[in-house]
């Protein structure tokens, strides 16, 4: 069977060149007579993959000397409690900026835990766009600012980040990291699962400052200890090596198809294809966030009536194209186009998407 155009959002398309890599080295990695899921994560073969895949996330998002990269388990959303558990002080509290679903998650999670403030939300505007700066209110002296850096339930994605003054940003980033090249000295912590643009369903990356692994309750249990990880080099417990080995295989295909830079252009390109699509169309699609406010990693968008929106979204995967149903908590369409989703994806829905308001309109 061929392959299909994946817009799903998450777990998501991978580099095909990637997978066929990890398939020739599936039940034999490297000469060992095993494959790396058999491989004992305190082999010297696991523990260069280890130490590669963190020196690649350096490399790649260009991250000061004076922070770590862990690789972890639970999903962002146990980094949801993580967090404020190994942030937050007793007499301390957080602000959390609210842009769609996952930052609402992220606030709830960490309000049953610690003192909580919400510093701007979007909320009652279905979550269309991200908060301006004039809008955001923070708190007196809270540990962190927390945010959601693109909203993949809505398709907004901050095309610049807040000045949030002495206070540093703590960002869920699960869906855009690796799309684009930001300055890491801003974020305190920087979490993000895997399953979007970095690899598969698994593991998630966590990139924190140093100093910030001083300061870590004794008194919260050991998994979610931030130095605990680090101090064993995310080797303290049994780690998803597998996961690991892919996401050390993606970072070799970015950085050798030209790192960040050539990713963004990229990225900008396939989704400035989807939105012109839209917005020529006469109003027959509809996008969801506001311009200024538009995702480069989830482009959605409304038909003029839910069946159209279910035709639309049925026949397009009779044509090889899968995941365009948006999340069941908006409805409407949404096209996923992580760093892995081709040109040709685009285009080809683009192309369908001409047709059927021919069709329909």
């Amino acid at each position: 069977m061929e392959r299909i155009f994946n817009f799903f959002a998450g777990p998501a398309t991978l580099p095909l060149e990637v997978l066929e890599e990890a398939q020739s080295e599936l039940t034999n990695y490297k000469g060992t007579g095993m494959s790396i899921m058999e491989i004992s994560h305190r082999a010297k073969e696991y523990e260069v993959i280890n130490t590669e895949a963190e020196a690649l996330v350096k490399d790649l998002l260009d991250v000061p000397e004076n922070y770590r990269v862990l690789f972890l388990q639970g999903g962002a959303s146990t980094q949801f409690a993580a967090v404020p558990m190994n942030l937050v002080s007793a007499d301390s509290h957080a602000d959390y900026i609210l842009t769609g679903s996952f930052a609402d998650k992220a606030y709830q999670e960490a309000s049953k835990l610690v003192k909580t403030n919400i510093a701007a939300s979007t909320k009652e505007e279905n979550y269309n766009r991200i908060p301006r700066n004039d809008e955001i209110k923070v708190s007196d002296n809270p540990a962190y600012v927390h945010l959601c850096t693109n909203n993949t339930i809505c398709g907004t994605q901050w095309q610049s980040f807040p000045d949030v003054g002495n206070v540093f940003l703590a960002a869920d980033m699960s869906s855009d990291i690796m799309s684009r090249r930001f300055d890491v000295s801003k974020f305190g912590v920087i979490y993000a699962g895997a399953q979007k643009n970095l690899g598969p369903a698994g593991v998630t990356v966590v990139i924190i400052r140093k100093d910030l692994l001083e300061g870590i309750p004794t008194n919260i249990p050991t998994m979610f200890r931030y130095d605990i990880h680090a101090k064993n080099d995310s080797l303290y417990n049994t780690p998803p090596c597998f996961s690991v080995y892919m996401v050390n295989l993606v970072l070799k295909w970015l950085k050798k198809n030209g790192g960040l830079a050539a990713a963004e252009k990229r990225n900008m390109e396939k989704a400035s294809i989807v939105y012109d699509a839209i917005d020529n169309s006469g109003g027959f699609y509809r996008g969801h966030a506001l311009k200024d406010s538009r995702s480069l990693m989830n482009v959605t968008w409304r038909l003029p009536n839910e069946e159209l929106e279910k035709t639309f979204a049925a026949e397009a995967a009779k044509q090889g194209m899968i995941g365009l149903k948006g999340h069941r908590s908006v409805g409407g369409l949404r096209a996923s186009v992580y760093n892995a989703m081709s040109l040709d994806g685009c285009r080809t829905l683009v192309d369908f998407m001409k047709v059927f308001q021919s069709k329909n309109g």
